[in-house]
């Protein structure tokens, strides 16, 4: 396991290479992860947003390459342990900035070797944005989900190389990642489990979003917990329900990743109610989806 330090010195023996983004290898970690929120996600409620500390964690940024492509990432884990279990933390489009950095954090503090990889390295940095048209436009936009389950790929395989145990591999995500914590759940071998927190389930197929979870309910290898918010605007409880008939239909035919799905709605939460540091926050909803994920990776066999 890389602390900072190492880290550093690990990066200044890497060779200069030049990805597609033009960052070299020894520039790659250039903007830290985890630092500070994303200009695109103001306001910041200063008063709700939580701070996990990092006593007894070992935590920071490293890189992996996928294909040639310098992968950043943050990273947190219990100081000094190894053999460790293993969760993929995936942002929100506002990238890997402090609230995913300090979710990843909390599930350290309760084992896990936490993983938030940089999903939109190659498009672009999403810290530079203020706007969220323009955030979306210009990267989210772009972000073949191709590209998402490869680069996960190599997050896990990093994972294993420094402490990790790839027989226990949960993945969560919020919001853009919630919906890809549903297609990872498709995808890997290696999954156990999956909590998605209020992600898009259905929409319309392009050459970069070929299929959306309920396009995919009949194949899920590993069990997923959905999160929701009744009030949620952009995310319907019809295609909740849509998501909940496919899983059925699909457990009806034997796959028992599908049957073991389910979804929980807080009835009066909005849209990222988990984010502490907006106001959309809803603490209940917050710490009751929180304490139902770790449930649901213990019972799943990821802990």
């Amino acid at each position: 396991m890389l602390n900072r330090d190492q880290n550093d010195d690990f990066n200044a023996l890497l060779p200069g290479k030049t990805t597609e983004a033009g960052a070299t290898r020894r520039t790659a970690l250039k903007t830290a992860l985890g630092v500070g929120y994303a200009a695109t996600a103001m306001p910041i409620m200063a008063q709700t947003a939580i701070k996990t500390p990092s006593a007894g964690l070992t935590s920071g940024e490293a890189i992996y390459d996928v294909d040639g492509f310098t992968v950043p990432f943050f990273y947190a884990a219990p100081e000094g342990k190894k053999n460790l279990p293993v969760i993929l933390v995936i942002q929100e489009i506002f990238g890997v900035h402090e609230y995913i950095a300090d979710t990843c954090r909390r599930f350290a503090k309760a084992g896990y070797l936490a993983i938030a990889p940089e999903l939109y390295a190659r498009q672009g940095d999403p810290t530079k944005y203020g706007e969220v048209a323009k955030l979306m436009t210009e990267v989210v936009s772009k972000v073949p989900d191709a590209q998402v389950m490869g680069d996960l790929d190599g997050a896990v395989k990093w994972a294993g190389e420094n402490g990790g145990n790839l027989k226990k591999v949960g993945i969560t995500g919020f919001c853009w990642g919630g919906r890809i914590t549903w297609l990872y759940a498709e995808r890997s071998q290696n999954v156990k489990a999956g909590v998605a927190w209020y992600g898009r389930l259905v929409g319309a197929a392009s050459a970069l979003t070929p299929k959306h979870p309920v396009d995919l309910a009949a194949g899920i290898k590993a069990p997923v917990l959905g999160l929701y918010g009744g009030q949620d605007g952009g995310i319907p409880l019809t295609t909740v329900n849509q998501m909940k008939d496919a899983l059925a239909e699909a457990g009806g035919k034997g796959n028992k990743a599908a049957m073991a799905s389910e979804f929980v709605v807080y009835p009066q939460a909005p849209h990222a109610f988990h984010a502490d540091y907006r106001p959309s926050f809803r603490k209940d909803a917050a710490e009751d989806g929180f304490k139902r994920a770790l449930e649901w990776f213990k019972g799943h066999g990821v802990a």
